[in-house]
């Protein structure tokens, strides 16, 4: 078996993602399972290209992309992708699409096809703040994470594949006014491998409460 992570690169003024430092940091091997890890670009149409070009240089049986989402307080692992991108600030190329679709022809929504309560559920009983989110926002991050499901809906029946969102690193937020949210880069990283962990054992939990109710 074989896992693709991708983190991005910095952004928005940024020196440092934590997304990409925590995938670094991760094993080559999880459970006997090979690790592929792939720096990705801030950038709607140079990361669409790099996670095809990956998924068909390596093969995996899952791809797993990390982005960061400075504020949250807790690891986010993403439920939904929507077709659309709304960029309030420009990618790392100096776009910035407003009320355009992420593929004009895909659906306009595509749901992960991960264990994503059970990911939350491993990384939580290991004592990591960790949700289910239902938004992964109008940026790059959406639109990667929809690229991946695309891919998946068009071209690849039988791979896997979803996101997770992380918070800032503790020396990005402290350079912030009002200061946000942070997770130490370690706790970020283990995060990352729990979640791994549960996609590779299937670990599903159908007993976990979540949702929204605003």
């Amino acid at each position: 078996m074989k896992i693709l992570v991708t983190g991005f690169d910095p952004f928005d003024k940024d020196i440092i993602n934590p997304a990409y430092e925590a995938v670094k940091k991760l094993p080559d091997t999880i459970k006997d399972t090979q690790i592929i890890k792939l720096e990705i670009p801030t950038s709607f149409e140079r990361s669409k290209k790099a996670i095809e070009d990956a998924i068909e240089k390596y093969n995996p049986d899952v791809v797993l992309s990390i982005g960061q989402a400075g504020g949250r307080n807790e690891i986010t692992v993403e439920k939904v992708a929507i077709n659309l991108i709304e960029a309030r600030i420009k990618d790392n190329d100096g776009d910035q699409p407003l009320g355009t679709p992420v593929r004009e022809d895909g659906e306009t929504a595509y749901f992960t096809n991960l264990p994503i309560k059970g990911m939350v559920s491993h990384i939580k009983e290991n004592n990591i703040p960790a949700t289910i989110s239902y938004t992964a926002g109008t940026f790059v991050c959406n639109s990667v994470m929809y690229n991946i499901l695309y891919l998946i809906n068009k071209k690849y029946p039988n791979l896997k594949g979803g996101f997770i969102h992380v918070p800032f690193l503790p020396e990005q937020a402290v350079l912030k006014n009002p200061m946000p949210s942070s997770m130490s880069l370690e706790m970020i990283a283990k995060a990352i491998e729990l979640s791994i962990e549960a996609i590779i054992l299937n670990k599903e939990d159908n007993n976990l409460v979540s949702g929204e109710t605003h």
